[in-house]
């Protein structure tokens, strides 16, 4: 089935825009009709998307762009409908899509009964919170007309992408934000085919390449699991490593608490600024002051988290750098420096 709707996909879009186009590789960005960027400034944080969206827009002026973000940044410079919502209101605003959705017609009835559990339950759910446009629209401090122009938008268009980032991602309630946003395409059946679906744009630093050398607190390299005993002898006879971890260490959140509580004596911090990124900043600030050695090696000069640094050490910046890159299609690649 993922053959037939790609081919005809591309077929479609050969008529529309000619050979050039689908002569290299086919992406949902490209095949989209209608992105939707939440929480997510590409423009500066995945310049190398962005401009694929740019591109794509040109050659396709039927592409429509939302952003929903509550500052409207240099990314809102490509949409057609900005939503400056209230900080935190991103679950209300899909709660209230989901409903709307469902109350007018656009369930996809053979996707959620073959392919989900519990739709009805949740669109009853999101009532109790999101039951019409007035209510989203007050509850998110929008007009009730763009609220109501998003959702007639979402629904008369079939090709559609909701892009989520560290706006949804690094909330106190990103799990529910996430779970809304991927309750509309599930219940439109909008996902799995060519030009559709939710798709998460990792954050900063490079999530995907930590996964692959064993950088996160909760993994060992190659995707490897801490927690079993025979992956951890791979890698430990790879590495002819004396000692390898045992169990996992401490996630970002876990470990600015064990920080405040002086259960995490010294942090080094590298090409990330979690006094702005994570959540409640706030803690995020009181524990690196708490801390007794704080180091950020970073490539700007001033951040948030390198003005708490007790040592601060520079970075090279990608260009410098003599190694691989994983691209957001998981593309390994070579990169030798150009500076």
């Amino acid at each position: 089935n993922s053959r037939l709707c790609m081919s005809s996909a591309v077929a479609a879009h050969k008529r529309a825009f000619g050979e050039d186009l689908v002569s290299c590789s086919y992406e949902d960005l490209e095949a989209a009709e209608l992105i939707v960027l939440v929480g997510s400034n590409a423009a500066w944080c995945h310049p190398v998307l962005y401009q694929r969206m740019v591109k794509a827009k040109k050659l396709n002026p039927a592409l429509q762009v939302v952003t929903i973000d509550p500052r409207r940044t240099q990314t809102a410079d490509l949409a057609d409908l900005h939503l400056g919502l209230a900080p935190g209101t991103d679950a209300f605003l899909f709660n209230g899509l989901l409903v709307w959705l469902a109350e007018n017609g656009h369930t996809d009835a053979a996707f959620v009964s073959q392919s989900t559990n519990g739709m009805e339950q949740a669109v009853e759910l999101a009532k109790t919170t999101a039951p019409s446009v007035q209510a989203v629209a007050a509850q998110c401090n929008l007009a009730v007309e763009a609220v109501e122009q998003f959702f007639k938008l979402f629904a008369a268009t079939q090709r559609v992408v909701t892009v989520f980032s560290q706006g949804i991602n690094q909330s106190s309630s990103g799990v529910d934000k996430g779970n809304a946003l991927i309750n509309c395409h599930l219940l439109t059946g909008r996902i799995g085919k060519v030009g559709m679906g939710a798709f998460s744009f990792t954050g900063q630093p490079n999530a995907m390449g930590g996964r692959e050398v064993g950088g996160l607190a909760n993994q060992l390299a190659a995707h490897l699991d801490i927690d079993n005993p025979q992956h951890r002898d791979l890698v430990q006879r790879f590495w002819q490593s004396p000692r390898i971890a045992p169990y996992a260490g401490l996630k970002a959140v876990d470990l600015f608490h064990a920080m405040e509580a002086g259960k995490v004596k010294a942090v080094w911090i590298m090409g990330t600024n979690p006094a702005v990124s994570l959540p409640d900043s706030a803690q995020v600030r009181r524990a690196l002051l708490a801390c007794e050695l704080v180091v950020v090696s970073d490539c700007v000069r001033n951040t948030d988290t390198v003005d708490l640094a007790h040592i601060r050490l520079p970075a090279l910046t990608w260009g410098e750098r003599d190694g691989t890159v994983t691209n957001s299609d998981r593309t390994i690649s070579r990169q030798p420096p150009f500076l």
